[in-house]
């Protein structure tokens, strides 16, 4: 494990790591007071002047890295796939986005992003081009899996022939079911409940024509329509049906169909079928064959042991007694379906419901045999931060390897502090007496008071954090407060006062997103002063970020501000790869 990954989290390690890379922020931004008119036309050379492809190269000529030595490339550097081709589907430009796509020449990848991309069409509203890609994808079971997509979006737009037209053109049978019970969702969401449950009945004669392996899903799925209408003693039998299918065809007790049972009946206050899958099977007889006389072979960590399905096996037939122990009889739900339970409610359910699940995992932590202990333990001890179990999540922590504990108990206070008292996990982020801990802690500290509009005293202790990068990644949440709060002059200079260019240019981000959301451009007057606002300010704002630190972070807050700001940047990469 790379040095400091356990204490400051895979999120903020890999960030880190990063922007140290692009270094520190000019002390005279060259860029702060360019483009004063916000003019789209000069945005978008400047884009265009970024979109080198050394731009992701350190000052030495290195290629940035990941933690595991990788080469690290900026979101959506690959023209074929990823986010640039998306944004450009978003952004009215879906035939260059399939052009860019159909270089790739292997089919399954070609198939997957045309799939993205119908998907990104469709969200943008582009239904009939979406459509039309649709048809164009070579692998029969994506093409499916786009038509599905599509027959969920035309029928929230209330074209509901049109989406049973298409519905009829899906060629696999394991596919219709999961079609029928989408399209009962989209037509119940727009509020005719007798059409969908009449599509509801056909996607359940398919699932019980047709077994496959979205079953769990698709049943899951007309469990939530039937209790959304009414139908409580329905709801219950494809609940029951959802857990047989699981038990009987080799699904995971953490599936999303099963954790989806479990969580809606949690909701409800009712415990009984977690009670059920939390309880040990009965040990066999003494003597019953097949187990070694109830002794089991050391954990050997495969896929069968790991679900409790497993067959006891001894190496070439013979058995030595200093090989094996005995091991207790394994719940089917374990330690992770029960993480998956906890985390699905840890927002939603009663306080009573919570403590009793928390119960729950404290007792199987402390009969288990580790598998999956630190997943429960971490699903747990965030739940009772939430809940205001401050103290009894803490000793929980304590149960951990010690290299871990110093990163558990900071995300313990981001837990504190989002759902509960920010003093209490300030005091708490202070307490922790690792340095990169106590750093990450005090971030997720400033980001929720900024979040509750206390943009002063988030700053204050962002200017606590004595790690530079860690402070700078503080500010970036405070940033687009004091422009919420009225005070965009005081934002921008907080951005550039951020230590490292590419955290910087990320603040700037933010504060173009929050300056773009402004309908109308112009000038207002807040708190005695004229602020530019609005589309031409954001465009100002974007320009600064990108001579700080290039089109990256900025590109995707423009796509409502300057739809054509992906396109630019697309064109000028294929121009200096040749593509």
């Amino acid at each position: 494990m790379p040095e400091g990954l356990a204490q400051w989290g895979p999120e903020l390690f890999m960030t880190r790591e990063r922007e140290l890379r692009r270094g520190p922020a000019p002390e005279h931004h060259a860029g702060r007071h360019i483009l004063r008119g916000g003019f789209e036309p000069c945005l978008l050379t400047l884009l265009r002047l970024s979109a080198d492809k050394d731009q992701y190269r350190d000052k030495d000529g290195d290629q940035d890295r990941d933690p595991d030595g990788a080469p690290s490339k900026a979101p959506g550097r690959d023209l074929t796939r990823g986010w640039l081709p998306k944004a450009l589907a978003r952004t009215g430009h879906l035939v260059r986005a399939a052009e860019l796509a159909c270089t790739n020449s292997d089919e399954l990848a070609l198939s997957d992003e045309l799939l993205g991309l119908v998907k990104a069409a469709a969200d943008a509203g582009d239904l009939c081009g979406a459509q039309a890609l649709a048809e164009s994808i070579p692998l029969r079971q994506l093409r499916d899996d786009a038509l599905v997509v599509l027959v969920s979006a035309w029928a929230v737009t209330g074209e509901r022939d049109r989406a049973v037209a298409l519905a009829e053109t899906i060629r696999y049978p394991h596919n219709w079911a999961r079609t029928w019970a989408v399209l009962a969702k989209a037509v119940a969401d727009r509020g005719d409940t007798d059409e969908a449950l009449r599509f509801a009945a056909r996607a359940d004669d398919e699932v019980r024509a047709c077994v496959f392996d979205g079953t769990g899903q698709v049943l899951a799925l007309l469990m939530d329509l039937a209790a959304a209408t009414g139908d409580h003693v329905r709801a219950a039998e494809l609940a029951d049906r959802v857990e047989d299918f699981t038990r009987t065809h080799g699904g995971t007790p953490w599936s999303r169909p099963l954790t989806a049972v479990l969580a809606r009946e949690a909701l409800r206050g009712d415990l009984d079928r977690v009670d059920a899958l939390l309880r040990p099977p009965p040990r066999p007889p003494v003597g019953a064959g097949g187990g070694g006389c109830g002794w089991a072979i050391a954990e050997t960590g495969d896929q069968d042991a790991e679900q409790g399905a497993g067959q006891d096996a001894v190496p070439d037939g013979r058995l030595d007694e200093t090989d094996v122990r005995p091991l207790p009889p394994r719940s089917f739900l374990g330690a992770r379906g029960l993480a998956r339970v906890l985390d699905a409610v840890a927002e939603t359910a009663d306080q009573d419901v919570a403590l009793a699940l928390a119960d729950r995992a404290e007792a199987l932590l402390g009969a288990g045999d580790g598998r999956d202990h630190d997943t429960l333990l971490r699903s747990v001890t965030l739940l009772l931060a939430r809940r205001g179990q401050v103290e009894r999540a803490m000793a929980l922590a304590e149960w951990l390897d010690p290299e871990l504990r110093a990163g558990w108990r900071a995300e313990i206070v981001g837990a504190v502090a989002r759902y509960g008292d920010t003093d209490a996990a300030e005091a708490l982020g202070h307490a922790i007496t690792d340095d990169r801990a106590r750093a990450r802690a005090l971030i997720d500290v400033v980001r929720e008071l900024a979040r509750r509009g206390a943009p002063g005293r988030a700053e204050a202790l962002a200017h606590a954090i004595s790690d530079r990068w860690a402070q700078g990644e503080a500010l970036v949440a405070v940033v687009p407060e004091w422009a919420r709060h009225g005070d965009p002059e005081r934002a921008e200079a907080l951005a550039h006062s951020i230590a490292y260019r590419a955290t910087s240019a990320r603040a700037l981000a933010a504060l173009v997103e929050v300056s773009g959301s402004v309908e109308v451009s112009g000038s207002v007057e807040v708190s005695g002063h004229m602020e530019m606002s609005g589309p031409s300010h954001a465009r100002r704002l974007a320009a600064q970020a990108v001579v700080l630190d290039g089109w990256a972070a900025v590109l995707p807050v423009l796509e409502p501000i300057v739809p054509r700001s992906a396109a630019v940047v697309v064109e000028q990469m294929m121009i200096h790869d040749g593509v």
